[in-house]
């Protein structure tokens, strides 16, 4: 019965893949449509592997996007996680600072762009300061949900074993917030990717983003979608990375789930 069951879960998300195929293809087939063909997509898809456009293939402009995310990305973990555990943990600290927070938390990343390019002009600066805050918030919220939703009775274990404050912070606080905190990033993860793509198609010279400005341009929808592609299966990629190291960091979590 297990192994049916491992079965079924292993043939669904084929079948929920070649539907969506199905129904790109007839949506692709009707009248007038600017919508390419599954096989025009993947025929695009070969042709920017290995010609370049402004000088760069497809995999040099993923790259080029990825370092941009994966730059900003680092100091948003570092500095969200800190922030996070602040406002979760020093009540003085979350009645200081708390207000501003939750007055910029409302703002859409991308309202930032016209600003960051006034103040920093159209190099990588601004990208990366962009993906940075899309990533830092969504962390900092999970880490502070986390924080203030430890149970009560792990804290007074910790107590009752002679934990002090900051004892109680690393060593109870922080590893059963981690499940959240790993939620959050992921989050990020996916917000870090659409900010990076919005600069791209506002200012740069490589990267996903500017591929899909020149397929819109040119009236490429093929390559338009190529790109969408790759940015779905590039975070997906990333996103398997971070739900395997869950599974090494908190591995109680998978065992609730089995």
């Amino acid at each position: 019965m297990k192994k049916f069951s491992n079965l079924i879960y292993a043939v669904l998300p084929v079948l929920g893949v070649g539907a969506l195929i199905g129904v790109w293809t007839i949506l692709s087939l009707q009248e007038g449509t600017l919508i390419p063909t599954p096989v025009e997509t993947w025929e695009r898809f070969l042709v920017i592997m290995t010609d370049p456009i402004s000088k760069a293939t497809l995999p040099v402009h993923v790259l080029v996007s990825l370092k941009r995310v994966l730059s900003a990305f680092g100091f948003a973990i570092v500095l969200g996680i800190i922030t996070g555990v602040l406002f979760g943990w020093y009540p003085r600290v979350k009645a200081l600072l708390s207000p501003i927070f939750e007055l910029l938390r409302p703002i859409p990343p991308i309202a930032w762009i016209p600003l960051l390019i006034l103040m920093f002009g159209i190099g990588e600066v601004p990208k990366i300061l962009l993906v940075f805050i899309g990533a830092f918030i969504p962390i900092v919220m999970n880490t502070q949900s986390g924080i203030e939703s430890i149970d009560p009775m792990l804290i007074k274990a910790g107590q009752s074993f002679g934990c002090n404050h900051r004892q109680l912070l690393f060593h109870v606080a922080l590893p059963a917030s981690t499940p959240a905190i790993l939620a959050g990033i992921k989050m990020a993860l996916s917000s870090g990717w659409m900010c990076v793509v919005a600069a791209e198609m506002i200012a740069a010279k490589q990267g996903v983003g500017f591929l899909i400005v020149r397929g819109q341009e040119a009236g490429d929808t093929a390559l338009i979608v190529s790109c969408m592609l790759v940015i779905g299966v590039v975070s997906f990629l990333l996103s398997a990375i971070l739900t395997k190291l869950e599974g090494v960091l908190c591995p109680w979590q998978f065992k609730k789930t089995k």
